[in-house]
């Protein structure tokens, strides 16, 4: 008999070139938009550069609290940090200025690597992404997004104070670790807001860390006051109050409920009755939604909400404070990809997550800024002006709570790669 043909061998094709150059292209596509970000909102280090010659005046001889910058739009600005945060700051003066603005901007983009990497690894290992272009992805949108382009531009300490919060409540409170509080106190004796952090540990009843953070934060203060006690005098009885040394709080910088208040009242001054019974409200309900995110074992939403919290109900919150967006996408995309495939429930989490990083990358630094006073008396100009304000108030009620247990939020596997 004739022998049967026989079939030439399947060549299965190995893609894997393809896929590595279109994650490359990818990559080198999100860095290329960063350039024309920053070109935008470029605002040659100025914070940065009213702490640098308040720390010059300070030395001087002059009352550090004393010291005011002229600014064409805000009045006088005003050294506002607490007395520990002048600590931290003066060696810096020492510095040529260049030195010192390059010092920060390097901490900052670290800071973002390290607190990215612990927000996206255990998406990574839970969904089995490939990690180094996943990574790659996130650290370079962090780096797009409007309050990341703000603190580097300014040259604000913010994510100092993020690094401390994220690893005291990813790491070391569910660890219950020796640490677990310190982040948290030390933060807040910097710059204050961090506080609502300390108030979250008492509401999902986190004694120990909530008291660990109390402590440490009156001690950095004490201490604080140990070396510079006239500064501490008047800083704690006198310029924390005063909410005019910081700028406008009608300028649409001012993304919190007082800024909104006041835009709708601009000329004349906020109702602060009002301004406190919407404070009471918003903090309650996004403290008690985050104390269950915490006892359902779901830490990144319990310290998200309160993050949004904070930056809501604070009386000044710029946007370089907003950071609590970031960890806001990242839960909606992980509750998104935890979802069925192609469920109603997917698209809706996926659709919230794209909303969300389509506004964060620029509403501030994309107004018109002028010198006239900021009216919101339509609709387009009230969403406008204040849509940092309702996204927060809309992620404080819809951000949800990964109802299964997420422990490789804090204890980070090694995730899978492919």
């Amino acid at each position: 008999m004739p022998a049967e043909p026989v079939s030439p061998p399947v060549v299965i094709e190995d893609d894997t070139s393809g896929r590595t150059a279109r994650r490359i292209v990818t990559v080198l596509a999100i860095a290329a938009v960063l350039p024309a970000l920053y070109q935008k909102g470029w605002h040659k280090f100025y914070d940065l550069k009213i702490y640098m010659s308040a720390m010059n005046w300070w030395a001087a001889g002059n009352p550090l609290y004393d010291y005011a910058q002229p600014d064409l739009l805000q009045g006088e600005l005003y050294f506002t940090y607490p007395p520990l945060g002048a600590l931290l700051l003066s060696p810096f003066a020492l510095l040529p200025l260049d030195a010192t603005i390059t010092i920060f901007t390097v901490l900052t983009v670290l800071a973002v690597v390290v607190t990215t990497r612990w927000l996206v690894d255990p998406v990574i290992a839970r969904h089995h992404l490939p990690r180094v272009f996943t990574l790659a992805v996130a650290v370079l949108l962090v780096l797009a997004v409007e309050s990341t382009r703000e603190t580097i531009t300014f040259g604000q300490i913010n994510m100092l104070l993020v690094v401390l919060i994220l690893a005291d409540l990813l790491l070391a409170v569910p660890r219950n670790g020796r640490w677990a509080g310190v982040g948290v106190g030390l933060a807040t004796a910097l710059k204050l807001y961090p506080g609502i952090f300390i108030v979250y540990l008492l509401a999902s009843r986190q004694w120990r860390a909530a008291a660990v953070a109390s402590a440490t934060a009156a001690g950095a203060t004490l201490l604080a006051a140990a070396v510079l006690p006239l500064e501490s005098w008047r800083y704690w009885t006198h310029e924390l109050w005063a909410t005019d040394r910081v700028g406008r709080t009608d300028y649409t910088g001012n993304q919190s409920l007082f800024g909104l208040i006041h835009r709708l009242t601009v000329p004349q001054e906020p109702d602060r009755l009002l301004w406190l019974a919407l404070v009471a409200v918003v903090a309650g309900y996004g403290l008690w939604r985050a104390a269950r995110a915490a006892r359902a074992g779901d830490a990144l939403t319990g310290l998200t909400l309160t993050g949004l919290v904070g930056a809501l109900i604070s009386p000044i919150t710029w946007p370089h404070h907003i950071y609590w967006f970031v960890p806001a996408v990242v839960v909606l995309v992980d509750a998104a990809l935890g979802a069925r495939p192609g469920s109603r429930r997917r698209w809706l989490w996926l659709l919230a997550a794209g909303v969300t990083v389509v506004i964060v990358y620029g509403v501030v630094t994309f107004q018109n800024w002028g010198t006239a006073l900021v009216r919101t008396d339509t609709v387009a100009g009230f969403l406008e002006h204040n849509v940092y304000v309702l996204l927060g108030l809309a992620l404080l009620a819809a951000l949800p709570v990964r109802s299964r247990p997420i422990q490789s939020d804090t204890l980070h596997e090694t995730p899978t790669t492919r």
